[in-house]
């Protein structure tokens, strides 16, 4: 794995437990579409990933092959025990294919997405010395609502503290991040920037009206509003919350709601639906590609994202982008991105009532959330872009790179990396 094919600003080696086809949540789509536009900034990346979910083992960026390499590690170690422990197995791969690659080309910086990764790229800083840069996408805190109830919780948690003390720069998606990063791993703050996410705006999928009608006529009937929710079938997005309001929105008029995704509160979902006799009214069709999100998102009178914690809510962006209203909940992110009234319809989380005057206020007003639609548009082009995303990230890893810490920083200050020590 040679060097790149012209001289770069900056070689970053970076980590991500997710990246296209192995998909969990928003982080892999994040580290996807955060890569291309890097390379706009003269930032060459080495992106490692387990190989987990197909893919080539190594390729180069369609039309940033000069500047984007993606390695993903074949690693043969079952998914068996709880995850932390799997994860600390894989990254014994991921840490021998680092450290490899940095014997025979030189970096400038490490850039570790979230805990999944931190094992190998704490190795590799301390090994090699390289400023280290962590994106903290999410906590286990946040996840749990300020409690840790298992050990695999405490685990995650560790390794999520073991980064952020580790780390010369942290970059986290939301002023809420920036609190909870300080308040729950202790987290220097004068160390984070906040860097919002982003979306790229695509061109509508349906080439003429009458497949836009086609397409939508698989969900719903043509008088029929339809609302669409795409997301972790969890509870933490606030599945539940969600049913119980559509069970108040169909009391006042026939509506289809889709909700997309896969999760482990999935069949709870279906059997909650099913109780409350919802079972035409909601349709979960499960895990769903890239294109029918897409297609939704424009045929959908409005999409809802009920998240109980959200550290962001790329999902909302998404939405924006595809010109469709948005419902969401006063938390994290999702309280900075959408402008009550404004730019959506902001809702308190985890109050059916709420949630389902929200949907019936843009259902029933279709051309002020349209209106509504308009302004987030803007708001996308002017802030929420990858441009200036992969501008802000591009300064951070300058930073770490100009202003290392004190000598000795890198030193452990609990036990032995790839320990299972909580």
């Amino acid at each position: 794995m040679s060097g790149f094919a012209r001289i770069t600003h900056m070689h970053v080696l970076m980590f991500s437990w997710e990246y296209p086809p192995h998909l969990m949540g928003g982080l892999g789509t994040h580290v996807a579409d955060l890569l291309p536009a890097l390379s706009q900034r003269q930032c060459a990346v080495t992106l490692l990933t387990p190989h987990l979910r197909g893919g080539a083992a190594a390729e180069w960026l369609p039309d940033h092959a000069d500047h984007v390499q993606v390695v993903r590690v074949s690693t043969a170690h079952p998914n068996v025990g709880d995850f932390p422990t799997y994860v600390e197995h894989v990254n014994h791969d991921l840490r021998d294919a680092a450290l490899s690659l940095a014997a025979t080309t030189r970096f400038d910086a490490i850039h570790a997405h979230d805990w999944m990764v931190a094992p190998a790229a704490l190795e590799l800083h301390r090994s090699t010395h390289l400023p280290l840069v962590a994106t903290v996408h999410a906590t286990e805190r946040g996840r749990g609502r300020g409690s840790l109830p298992t050990g695999a919780a405490h685990r995650i948690d560790w390794w999520e503290r073991e980064l952020v003390a580790q780390a010369q720069r942290i970059i986290v998606c939301s002023h809420a991040m920036l609190a909870e990063v300080v308040e729950s791993l202790q987290a220097v703050p004068e160390r984070i920037e906040v860097i919002p996410n982003a979306v790229y705006i695509r061109p509508d999928p349906f080439p003429s009206p009458v497949e836009r009608l086609v397409f939508r006529r698989h969900y719903a009937l043509d008088h029929e509003p339809l609302v669409f929710n795409i997301g972790r079938v969890v509870e933490e997005k606030g599945v539940h919350v969600l049913i119980d309001a559509w069970a108040q929105v169909c009391r006042e008029l026939r509506a289809k709601l889709v909700m997309a995704g896969s999760g482990p509160s999935l069949d709870n979902c279906r059997a909650h639906a099913a109780h409350l006799g919802l079972d035409q009214q909601i349709i979960l069709p499960g895990r769903i590609s890239d294109d029918e999100r897409d297609r939704l998102y424009r045929v959908a009178q409005a999409a809802v994202f009920p998240s109980l914690y959200e550290p962001f809510g790329i999902v909302a962006l998404e939405a924006q982008a595809a010109h469709c209203p948005v419902i969401v909940t006063a938390t994290g992110g999702l309280f900075e991105t959408v402008r009550p009234h404004e730019t959506g319809i902001v809702v308190q989380p985890n109050n059916a009532a709420s949630l389902a005057w929200g949907l019936l206020h843009t259902l029933h007003h279709p051309d002020w959330a349209q209106q509504r639609a308009a302004n987030a548009l803007h708001d996308l082009h002017r802030i929420y872009n990858w441009e200036r995303a992969a501008q802000m990230t591009a300064e951070v890893y300058q930073q770490a790179i100009a202003h290392p810490l004190p000598t000795g920083h890198s030193e452990a200050p609990h036990t032995a990396l790839f320990s299972s020590a909580a």
